[in-house]
């Protein structure tokens, strides 16, 4: 049997008016009357956005209001699978077409509430205040004919009583200019509640290391990192690792920290399971190092602060009892002193 033919569209090119492209895609447009979704250029053609997450924009557009366009209900409607729908996801949100911010219900309950803009572009551009409409010149009124007749002339036999002078017309005041609207405020431009997955991430704190690295401190960091299989099966270091994580163990030592402590820090409420062990270990030894223990002299109480006296001194002319830091004369004495060198 032969291979069936789709005379159908062979029929539709005869009818398209012009000549055809030699090469390239021919397109049979046919008008939509229901069941269809607007898609503009900039993302069907998105230069920087995957197919999939074309397709992904295309489908999450022609769903209905307040439909779930989650990873899980993405994945159980179509054939893809979760990685590709949450790498197209990834891509919609870094480019603007797609923000999900979690938001709290007025009944205390938590939900993620999704946002599709088919063209995110347009946010960040202002919105021109609207103007009135204006009507096209075949629209305007246009005012009825007079009714008044004609006026006649009459024949010069019968002169007419020449008519009284008329003042002459008052100038009437222009009309007012209509006030014009107040200019409306900008659109706020777009600001996104969420970093996208591509933002940079602040480095990660290093490794700690301690003042010395002494040969006791490494033997004993040693041991522990390499007994730590014996605790906990799924805490195997290679021996690369061990080496590097010696500094952050002895750092711990050095802080007076027992190796019991370091051992039950870095083994207990691990998840299930560890995936990367070398990281999990770096991290609990950089993030939960405890601070140094006080000192004796941390731990004595600061001296009470008094107010300083002054002491009493013996004038040297009256004899009396006066209070100064330094001896001399009280200050009847030194008013007298003045007063007889001003009299002088």
């Amino acid at each position: 049997m032969d291979t069936p033919q789709n005379t159908a569209l062979t029929r539709a090119l005869t009818e398209l008016p012009g000549p055809l492209p030699a090469r390239g895609v021919i397109h049979i447009a046919i008008r939509h009357t229901d069941r269809f979704t607007v898609v503009g250029n900039d993302l069907a053609q998105h230069p920087g956005l995957s197919t999939a997450a074309v397709g992904f924009a295309v489908r999450i557009q022609s769903l209905p209001q307040g439909t779930e366009v989650g990873i899980k209900a993405l994945a159980a409607r179509f054939p893809e699978g979760e990685k590709l729908i949450a790498a197209a996801l990834r891509e919609l949100e870094a480019h603007g077409y797609l923000q999900r911010a979690r938001t709290r219900l007025p009944n205390g309950r938590i939900v993620t509430r999704t946002v599709f803009c088919n063209q995110p572009a347009a946010l960040l551009r202002p919105r021109a205040a609207a103007a009135p409409p204006q009507l096209p010149p075949a629209a305007r009124p246009i005012a009825p004919p007079s009714l008044m007749p004609e006026p006649t002339v009459e024949p010069e036999a019968s002169p007419e009583p020449e008519p009284e002078p008329t003042p002459d017309p008052v100038a009437r005041p222009d009309p007012p200019a209509p006030l014009a609207a107040p200019p409306q405020a900008a659109a706020p431009p777009f600001v996104r509640l969420v970093p996208p997955p591509t933002a940079p991430k602040p480095p990660r704190p290093p490794l700690p290391r301690p003042r010395e690295l002494t040969p006791e401190l490494e033997r004993i960091s040693t041991a522990l990192l390499s007994g730590l299989r014996h605790h906990a099966p799924q805490f195997t270091l290679s021996e690369e690792h061990v080496r590097e994580l010696v500094p952050g163990v002895a750092a711990w030592l050095e802080r007076d920290a027992h190796p019991d402590t370091i051992r039950h820090t870095l083994t207990t409420n691990a998840p299930e399971p560890v995936n990367y062990p070398y990281q999990f270990v770096k991290h609990r030894l950089t993030v939960l190092l405890p601070p140094p223990l006080p000192g004796a002299h941390d731990l004595t109480p600061p001296p009470a602060r008094r107010n300083p006296v002054t002491p009493f001194q013996t004038c040297d002319g009256c004899e009396r009892a006066f209070r100064a830091p330094t001896p001399g004369h009280c200050r009847d004495c030194r008013n007298e002193v003045a007063y007889a060198q001003a009299a002088a």
